[in-house]
């Protein structure tokens, strides 16, 4: 696992929009896994710049949902499905046929999990797939206790994540559904190439366990020390209880241009 130690979130955006950028020149179709949520919009802001002033393409390239709430409809502005329109297929260009995501709204929603899983298979796999990270150190909505080896699956999200989401229900943890689909921890290590932004104090604890704890369900974000090529780009105050900060920095500072992320 490489740990990348930037300035702020604006910082850790720009970097990782770049290795975006990177892979499509060298894959024009990529399949890029996103995420939701705040901490990746500098990501899509940086690349949206980036199409916009021309410096990559991404008019062949494929986008992936991580996970889905159960019971709101696609069009629904809260939607994972919605979401995503808003804040990556709209700026970035990208049409609606492009767009990879497993039904919330179904009748049979063990049915329309298998279905994702088979549909990201049979797409060739997630070449990058971003992560972000919850204060209990879920990745996707894989709360704690989650198996190692899951696939996408329906998952009854905690008290505290639904708390943390009530922000985007106009603060009321009432509106948030209990359950959701999501890309299984198995299934998310499938991808070719993982990375994961935290930033804020509140994600110290997490990232700490994520990186120098035990490989254990009770962090599953910890299962990224299994994966062949996962990066943790944090900022300052994300990194402030690594043990090994100091080690981490000195890496990346000495590390070739050209090998990137």
């Amino acid at each position: 696992m490489e740990v990348v130690i930037v300035a702020d979130a604006k910082a850790g955006g720009e970097l990782i929009a770049e290795t975006m950028a990177q892979l499509l020149r060298r894959k024009p179709d990529a399949l890029l896994g996103v995420a939701t949520g705040s901490t990746p919009l500098p990501i899509y802001q940086a690349l949206a710049a980036k199409v916009r002033n021309g410096a990559v393409d991404v008019s062949r390239a494929r986008i992936a949902q991580l996970d889905e709430y159960v019971g709101l409809p696609a069009d629904h502005p809260e939607s994972y499905h919605s979401v995503l329109r808003r804040e990556v297929l709209e700026p970035l260009g990208i049409g609606m046929d492009a767009f990879l995501g497993p039904d919330g709204a179904a009748e049979d929603v063990q049915g329309a999990c298998e279905a994702y899983d088979r549909e990201l298979a049979e797409a060739g796999g997630v070449d990058l797939q971003l992560l972000g990270i919850g204060t209990d150190g879920h990745i996707g909505f894989n709360e704690p206790c989650s198996s190692l080896v899951s696939r996408t699956r329906i998952k009854t999200l905690t008290e505290q994540t639904r708390a943390d989401n009530a922000r985007f229900f106009d603060g009321d943890v009432d509106q948030v559904p209990h359950h959701v689909i999501t890309q299984g921890i198995g299934t998310i290590l499938e991808a070719r190439h993982l990375v994961l932004l935290a930033t804020g104090e509140n994600k110290a604890d997490a990232i700490a366990a994520t990186v120098e704890g035990p490989v254990a369900a009770v962090c599953p974000a910890s299962a990224l020390q299994l994966h062949p090529h996962a990066t943790v780009v944090v900022d300052e105050a994300a990194a402030s209880k690594l043990k090994f900060a100091d080690y981490f920095r000195r890496t990346y500072a000495s590390k070739p241009e050209w090998q990137g992320l």
